[in-house]
């Protein structure tokens, strides 16, 4: 049950982020500005967190008490291919967000996340293949509500979508799919490994993609003095810490299709998030999606919670 609400908490938090990236496009600052600090900052504060783990795990060692830094240190050690594995999850983390701004930048963003948000469906695909089993009636169902559920959340039934380019939908689908590989293979590449060490390793694979793509010329023309670190800290927060670090503990405990349905907590978030705090319009019609996809990600329980009322 732990993994599950790990699962759902990463998802949540991606959920935020799109809010935190208006505000910042808002005041003036530009993708790469946005997307280097985000991981730049991301990397960090993993790195911190990593260091204050070995502060407390020594404290444990000398007979203090534990504490939950050490638990999360503790693990199988790495070895060289453990190392490649964790930085090629890292790229895939970073190419998501990356293929996503793009596509935003020649498609109507109702579009751009329902494209997106095809990641829960290609997730349960992948993993069925991996593990050379068909996904169950209920597994099914629960996509298929979910793919429901999107649409009216996302604002596509609500309205016209407006041009579109294939540029778009393609960037769109991409994110999809580097999304989908993200989340299954945060819970095969080296599941026994110390989490932290984990999403230190994936971390920093992110960053350099990052850096590869977008020089950071944001830590030279005074942008993060000007504003851009209050958002570089909270995209770092809540799109680089937080959702890295339980998805690398959560995924080995609920496995890759579970994973995939849990993930879709996030649309639901970004449209609370716009209602209440961006102010937009958020119509019937998406809270309809928003309760539908809320069932889709309960669907798959159902069975577990009858059988244990």
């Amino acid at each position: 049950m732990k993994s599950k609400w790990l699962i759902l908490a990463g998802a949540c938090s991606y959920g935020v982020l799109s809010t935190f990236v208006v505000f910042a496009y808002d005041q003036g600052f530009t993708v790469d500005e946005v997307v280097g600090g985000q991981n730049f900052i991301g990397f960090l504060l993993m790195a911190l967190v990593f260091l204050a783990s070995r502060f407390f795990t020594k404290l444990a060692k000398s007979g203090r008490p534990s504490s939950a830094f050490g638990r999360l240190s503790q693990g199988a050690p790495l070895q060289g291919k453990d190392y490649l594995g964790l930085l090629g999850v890292g790229l895939l983390m970073a190419s998501t967000g990356m293929l996503y701004y793009g596509a935003l930048q020649s498609i109507p963003a109702s579009l751009a996340i329902v494209l997106l948000f095809q990641f829960s469906w290609i997730g349960v695909l992948v993993d069925a293949l991996l593990l050379r089993r068909l996904p169950s009636g209920i597994e099914w169902a629960a996509i298929a509500v979910l793919f429901a559920g999107t649409l009216l959340a996302g604002g596509v039934l609500g309205g016209g979508i407006g041009q579109v380019k294939l540029v778009g939908i393609l960037l769109s689908l991409g994110s999809a799919v580097t999304y989908a590989l993200f989340i299954l293979l945060s819970g095969r590449v080296a599941p026994k490994g110390a989490p932290l060490k984990r999403s230190l390793v994936m971390s920093l694979g992110s960053l350099l993609l990052t850096l590869a793509v977008y020089p950071p010329a944001f830590l030279t023309n005074g942008s993060l003095l000007s504003g851009l670190l209050l958002w570089a800290l909270l995209l770092a927060l809540f799109g680089a810490v937080i959702p890295t670090l339980f998805y690398a503990i959560g995924v080995p405990g609920t496995g890759g299709t579970l994973a995939s349905i849990l993930s879709a907590a996030e649309l639901p978030t970004a449209v609370l998030m716009s209602a209440f705090v961006l102010r937009e319009t958020v119509t019937l019609l998406q809270w309809l999606g928003v309760i539908i996809i809320l069932v889709g990600i309960v669907l798959p329980e159902w069975k577990k919670l009858k059988g244990n009322g």
